[in-house]
């Protein structure tokens, strides 16, 4: 029987967002109540990079494409899963990641484990969060991946600033590439294999930036 992972955060009131204006806070709120509508539903106030979610390249890149241009094809297929280390505000340079990929060429769709993850809910998930150097990146999309997803908040260093023209230097290079990112991963350490089928579903909001998403992996 298949093994069927969810590596998703699930999204609540109060969750963990980055602290800026520009992620705001979840809210989830009831309308529709048993008893007096006869009915369930909640009002949600949620941000394109809540939780588990999928950045487009129009995230950073002016006139990118955005999230419901997201290929159907790379939404779903194998993957690969790499480990690296998990030193607190590490920067992974090229030969390090092309030692934990054991010299062989990343697939398509590949999930970086720092098993980071167990950090969540608190402010050194993001503030101590290790990260890739920018010749790893431009090395990745150079080398065919499009779907780059890992379990830590960003794959750039949080300590660049974010609010210069000249910041997240990783999401640039790669979104500038139309390559797609999906950050906030769940579960990793529940994978058994390196290899298995991903699925990731984004909601599909017009012309947006980025989306959160449902992302499942199927271990056979």
């Amino acid at each position: 029987m298949p093994r069927i992972i969810d590596l998703s955060f699930p999204i609540h009131e109060g969750m963990t967002t980055f602290p800026s204006h520009w992620h705001p806070m979840v809210e989830v709120s009831q309308l529709g109540r048993h008893g007096i509508e006869d009915r369930e539903s909640r009002k949600l106030v949620i941000g394109t990079h809540t939780g588990t979610h999928v950045d487009a390249p129009l995230h950073f890149i002016r006139g990118g494409t955005t999230i419901d241009k997201l290929p159907l094809d790379l939404m779903t297929g194998p993957a690969s899963l790499v480990d690296l280390p998990a030193r607190p505000k590490e920067e992974v340079g090229l030969p390090a990641l092309k030692a934990a990929l054991k010299n062989k060429r990343p697939a398509r769709r590949l999930l970086l484990r720092w098993r980071w993850s167990k950090h969540w809910g608190t402010m050194r998930y993001y503030t101590e969060a290790p990260y890739l150097s920018l010749e790893a990146c431009r090395w990745l999309v150079s080398s065919g991946v499009r779907l780059l997803g890992m379990d830590t908040p960003s794959v750039d260093c949080h300590d660049h600033g974010w609010r210069t023209t000249n910041d997240a230097p990783n999401h640039r290079a790669l979104l500038g590439r139309g390559l797609f990112l999906i950050e906030y991963l769940n579960n990793l350490d529940k994978l058994r294999k390196t290899t298995f089928e991903l699925t990731v579903a984004p909601l599909n909001i017009l012309g947006a930036d980025g989306a959160p998403a449902r992302v499942l992996a199927v271990e056979r």
